[in-house]
């Protein structure tokens, strides 16, 4: 295992990797619950869909530990369902069996790139800075996914605002998580190994008596079945509809799909030291693939796109290094598929300190840009905000992408930028154009 995986070679150890393992799992274990919550207003089965959830983000997890070996992992990604539903769905008129379908030809479109030579050039021609940015951008966007989890942050008054008396009763999830970041961050004030996890588990622990955590009544697959929503995909149902929506839907969930993993990949690892002398991280274009076929698999069993979570930073801000903490994320998701209750005591209160203290973690990479060149500065800083803002990682890199070629355009310096990265360009603003329409 330790040939295999390289882990001596990269400075790990097995305890290490299953450690970051757990870790991330226990970050996006949410997922389980919160994906068919999400799917099953679209009129799909909630049981089928947790099951569809699992065993896609498994298959996702080993295809990474196999073919790129690295501490990545995959599941159907949060926001790329709220597509699947709220724009694909309620939006543009597809039944769920429809936008399976379009989920599919999207994984297809994105293998496609994945397996060109584009698959290792779309890393290598994001600039330093950015990729700098995008680090900073993601611990912003996974702490703001803590605040939100927990209700800790909300919207009642139609700007942002903090929640501690939510309709009229104490916000005990939100104190919670409180409680857990501060346990966790003295944790790692005091550099104790595997602090993260032990504050996962000492936060769910404390939120028995506060009445967060609480216990399954039973533990049982009785009345779960995945039948209900595999190999249900309608691609007749697609075509009837007309062309242009349809490649409309592909090309953005491709695109999302793509960039929020390639943003994920590169600002987790750049973050943890993991990338060469370039910034590319070693077998990232393997992880582009793995997370292609995964989302292929994930459409044929019955949910939406599946991608790299974010989440993953937590397991590697444990040390892991390898593959090896991928197939415990996988084997977990196995586990968590045939004892779904037993996932559930995990409340989202004691997986947001978590988010929080990585968002920590992350932001330095904010340090390394250049803030007194403003043809650096306004592209980076459009990157870092406009992840948690437009809560997207990949809206995030569409803004910095589209703004660091226009500014280079004007400046009469076009040849600084990789064609590459002014071709992304361009497809962003198709996207924005065309989601628009």
């Amino acid at each position: 295992m330790d040939k295999f995986f390289k882990i001596s070679e990269r400075g790990s150890s097995i305890r290490t990797e299953i450690v970051g393992g757990v870790t991330t799992f226990f970050a996006m274990a949410y997922i389980i619950f919160v994906n068919p919550n999400m799917l099953s207003q679209t009129g799909m089965d909630y049981s089928g869909v947790l099951l569809a959830t699992c065993i896609s983000a498994a298959i996702g997890c080993l295809l990474t530990a196999l073919l790129a070996n690295a501490p990545f992992a995959q599941a159907p990604g949060m926001g790329l369902n709220a597509f699947f539903t709220f724009t694909v769905c309620f939006g543009m008129g597809y039944t769920w069996q429809e936008a399976l379908a379009i989920v599919l030809l999207s994984g297809i479109l994105f293998l496609i790139i994945a397996v060109s030579p584009l698959r290792s050039k779309i890393i290598s021609s994001i600039p330093g800075f950015l990729k700098s940015a995008i680090s900073a951008g993601i611990g912003l966007f996974i702490a703001f996914i803590g605040l939100l989890n927990v209700s800790l942050v909300g919207f009642g008054g139609g700007v942002p605002a903090l929640q501690f008396i939510i309709d009229g009763a104490p916000n005990m999830a939100g104190i919670l998580a409180i409680i857990g970041l501060l346990i966790t961050a003295i944790l790692m004030a005091y550099k104790v190994k595997g602090a993260i996890v032990i504050g996962i588990i000492v936060t769910t622990i404390i939120g028995f008596p506060m009445g967060v955590t609480t216990l399954p009544e039973s533990i049982t697959m009785a009345g779960i079945s995945l039948g209900t929503v595999a190999f249900k995909l309608d691609l007749p149902g697609v075509m009837a509809k007309g062309i242009l929506p349809l490649v409309t839907a592909v090309i953005s969930f491709a695109l999302v799909d793509c960039f929020d993993t390639v943003g994920t990949l590169i600002g987790t690892a750049k973050n943890a030291g993991m990338t060469d002398k370039n910034g590319n991280l070693p077998g990232g274009d393997r992880a582009l693939i793995a997370d292609a076929i995964a989302t292929c698999c994930g459409a044929c069993l019955g949910t939406s796109t599946v991608t790299t979570f974010v989440e993953s930073s937590t397991g590697i801000s444990e040390g892991a290094r390898t593959g090896l903490s991928s197939v415990v994320v996988g084997v977990l998701f196995l586990l968590a598929c045939l004892l779904a209750p037993v996932a559930g005591i995990i409340p989202s209160a004691a997986t947001a300190p978590a988010l929080i203290i990585v968002g920590v973690l992350m932001i330095k990479g904010a340090t390394e840009v250049n803030w007194g060149d403003f043809e650096e500065a306004c592209p980076a800083f459009l990157t870092i905000a406009m992840m948690p803002f437009a809560y997207s990682i990949s809206d995030g890199i569409g803004f910095g992408f589209i703004s660091y070629s226009v500014i280079k355009l004007a400046r009469g310096k076009a040849k600084d930028v990789p064609v590459l990265v002014y071709v992304i360009a361009v497809l962003f603003i198709l996207k924005y154009i065309l989601t628009s329409i």
